[in-house]
């Protein structure tokens, strides 16, 4: 993990993070805390905790990653030297807004569906570079991360399918992995994929009614038993409940990385250290050092 956050560090700083050189002495210490500036489900705490202890900052995190936090949260306290700080100040701040982001996105579908008992997924549609952390963030927020990369796990979509057709790919990815999942998005195909032995039959922007009859004709033909189905495409915080009332087991969505919301936080920094006494008030809770 370090490694990766390292990479982010030298986008952000280049060779120098020059104005902070220019400004600020170079033996000066000082304090700061990051503020919630609204009410999120908290994710990077690990990840700007890590970062802050390489850089030897003494840090203590009043929150733990997966809590829920209100505005005017205190989230950590960070004291050292006070270039290191400005010079990391934005890294921090990018971590956490964008993780909790898409955690608090991620939990508020979560809790729509919780009733139906349906799981809410994420996709493949992440930021290059910064998948792994959208996928903890989801998990976070109380979903599951779905496939990691290509290498995880067979999906058949709509465009291996364009090639060689469905129930030859079906039987050739059944040749080598015991599980596999193909995309569809017809009554039709939903139906050959089931008999052709796929394990999770992916619904690829259906209509409630549409997916309803898939269901029903599943049933019909004892298959909705052997099958995990799954939802996805064109589904939004605004629609979701027509669609996890149909109880599917898993609905997988874009929206959680793609249009999941920043959650907005601060840095605010003082010219003294944090005093030790705030920082011993927080050991044996949760400080992550």
């Amino acid at each position: 993990m370090i490694s990766k956050l390292l990479e982010f560090f030298k986008e952000d700083v280049g060779f120098a993070d020059i104005t902070t050189q220019s400004v600020i002495p170079e033996g000066l210490e000082a304090g700061a805390e990051i503020i919630a500036k609204e009410s999120a489900i908290l994710a990077g705490v690990r990840e700007c905790s890590a970062l802050l202890k390489y850089f030897n900052l003494r840090c203590t995190a009043f929150f733990r990653d997966g809590d829920e936090i209100r505005k005017g949260d205190v989230i950590m306290k960070i004291h050292g030297n006070a270039r290191k700080i400005l010079t990391l100040e934005r890294l921090l701040l990018n971590i956490l807004m964008r993780m909790s982001g898409v955690a608090t996105a991620t939990n508020a579908l979560v809790k729509k569906c919780k009733k139906y008992g349906v799981t809410i997924a994420g996709t493949r549609k992440t930021t290059p570079g910064f998948r792994y952390f959208e996928k903890k963030a989801i998990v976070l927020g109380g979903g599951a991360p779905h496939r990691f990369g290509l290498s995880d796990a067979v999906l058949i979509k709509d465009n291996h399918i364009a090639l060689v057709g469905l129930e030859s790919a079906i039987k050739k990815a059944k040749k080598k992995n015991r599980k596999v999942e193909v995309e569809v998005s017809s009554l039709k195909d939903a139906i050959k994929a089931g008999e052709c032995g796929a394990a999770i039959i992916m619904l690829d922007n259906m209509l409630p009614k549409e997916i309803k009859k898939v269901m029903q004709e599943l049933e019909k033909k004892k298959l909705r038993k052997k099958v995990t189905i799954e939802l996805s495409g064109g589904i939004t915080p605004q629609n979701i409940s027509r669609y996890a009332k149909l109880r599917p087991e898993i609905i997988s969505l874009g929206y959680l990385t793609t249009k999941s919301k920043w959650v907005d936080m601060s840095l605010r920094i003082a010219r003294h250290k944090i005093k030790l006494e705030e920082v011993e008030e927080a050991l044996g809770r949760n400080e992550i050092r």
